[in-house]
């Protein structure tokens, strides 16, 4: 069953399957039953199907495992590098702070010299966010498609290209494809169907 198993993939010992039922009920139609060798064939195939099939489910659930293994990991050390920057600022913050209080320039050590250096231009500190003008911040916005394209139908045209301008990125409603499909209109450069996915049970 070992060189079976190796030799062929699912689909070879599926094809070699019916290839073996066809030979027994024409041995059987033939001479009343078959041969030994045949179905010893087809048993050895039929054995080296279950165990394919069980390959392929435990290397899907490996892999599954994985990616959450990973995905954690990954959600773990993001956690810590923001803890670890976090830190630096801290630490940097309070040798500013030593440096400014004593009025000094630098401190050196043998291997780390630890000077105040003036930043390549102006940095804005928000003193109260609440009363900060509407004029003076940038808006992050999710807008429905037909909510943008009836704002923009009673824009002057200027005003229209100037907010479409801000568009950084669009991606498709895939609800609202949906509904209007429900509602039998067409959708172009979209369809909608029902597609299937693998079960491992």
């Amino acid at each position: 069953m070992t060189n079976v198993l190796e030799s062929h993939s699912l689909f070879e010992i599926d094809d070699e399957l019916d290839g073996l039922l066809e030979q027994i009920e024409e041995q059987v139609e033939a001479e009343g039953e078959p041969s030994e060798e045949l179905l010893s064939r087809f048993r050895e195939f039929c054995a080296a199907h279950g165990e394919k099939v069980d390959r392929i489910g435990r290397f899907v659930r490996m892999m599954e495992a994985r990616e959450q293994f990973c995905r954690a990991e990954a959600a773990r050390l993001g956690e810590r590098a923001r803890a670890t920057a976090n830190k630096v600022d801290r630490t940097k913050s309070m040798v500013l702070f030593y440096l400014m209080s004593r009025e000094l320039r630098k401190i050196e050590g043998r291997e780390f010299t630890l000077r105040i250096q003036k930043n390549s231009q102006d940095s804005v500190r928000i003193l109260d966010d609440a009363i900060l003008p509407m004029a003076y911040r940038k808006v992050e916005a999710r807008i429905g498609g037909v909510l943008w394209e009836t704002i923009l139908s009673f824009l002057p045209e200027d005003l229209e290209h100037a907010l479409a301008a801000c568009i950084q990125e669009t991606r498709p409603d895939t609800e609202a494809i949906k509904a209007a499909v429900l509602r039998d209109e067409s959708v172009a450069g979209a369809e909608v169907r029902r597609g299937s996915h693998l079960r491992v049970a």
